[in-house]
């Protein structure tokens, strides 16, 4: 049986893991201290669990007692304060969609050679990429086509922050990923591990986008850069490739997440495509 604590007060002491989840700044202090991150939404407490991540706490109104009772059954230890919607909101700083919050453990992020197994075929490497948003849209683009492996350079946004879970749809849970130490420098790894880098930006050497489909590299790592300024020079100078998405209308570039994943498709794995 869970333990359901019944909470009125915004104040509580017992839920500050979920104060001001919209205050950047302050969440990144609080989550790094603590090593938590925050499940927004019932679909995305559910596959939090499913992935294997230990909950510190729920944060739920009522309605959501029943319908997740086997996701808390899971956790008989774990606290569950039952509140109401405005105290979330109170408490949040934000109307809580759904009524539904989940305070989980952080893992250890695992080191990219234990993470390069032979059945990674398919990398995609989020260099500077600052919006949550976009950070989980290109996790969830990575998990529907098929990409075995997420990299995140070291000024890139928090993949497990609560915006960029929520945007992924858990998406975050699923794919292996982790945080590189060395940027660019961990391309040198990669390429000695075959695989070839291939640098989304518009530069007057790059390839098409089916150009780059039609080589049918077997191990492909694709990079895709900050939202204003792309990939830097020095980026672009380790990269073995440089590719392009071909547009028209006058349109130069896309949104970093939807170029990548009209790339992971155009790119997926040969199986991927029968």
């Amino acid at each position: 049986m869970s333990q359901l604590v019944e909470v009125t007060e915004a104040g509580d002491p017992r839920l500050a893991d979920y104060v001001q989840l919209r205050e950047v700044s302050l969440r990144r202090l609080l989550e790094e201290e603590h090593g938590l991150f925050i499940a927004e939404g019932d679909k995305v407490i559910r596959r939090a669990a499913e992935g294997g991540f230990v909950p510190r706490s729920f944060l739920l109104a009522p309605r959501w007692l029943e319908s997740l009772g086997d996701v808390l059954a899971q956790w008989p230890e774990t606290p569950v304060y039952v509140v109401s919607e405005e105290l979330a909101e109170q408490v949040t700083g934000f109307h809580v969609h759904r009524g539904a919050l989940g305070s989980y453990r952080r893992t250890a992020a695992a080191p990219l050679e234990e993470l390069l197994t032979p059945a990674v075929r398919r990398i995609a490497i989020f260099d500077d990429i600052v919006d949550h948003t976009n950070v989980g849209a290109g996790f969830r683009a990575a998990a529907a086509m098929g990409v075995d492996l997420v990299l995140v350079t070291p000024t890139c946004a928090d993949p497990l922050y609560r915006r960029s879970i929520k945007v992924s749809m858990g998406t975050v849970f699923q794919v292996p990923w982790t945080r590189l130490e060395s940027w660019p420098g961990a391309l040198g790894v990669l390429k000695q591990r075959g695989f070839v880098s291939a640098a989304l930006a518009l530069t007057d050497e790059s390839i098409t986008l089916d150009e780059l489909a039609a080589r049918n590299d077997e191990r492909l790592a694709l990079i895709f850069g900050t939202e204003g300024h792309g990939l830097k020079p020095h980026v672009l100078e380790q990269a073995d490739l440089t590719v392009k998405i071909p547009m028209a209308g006058g349109v130069d570039s896309l949104n970093v997440a939807s170029s990548a994943a009209v790339t992971f498709y155009a790119t997926r794995k040969p199986a991927a495509r029968q």
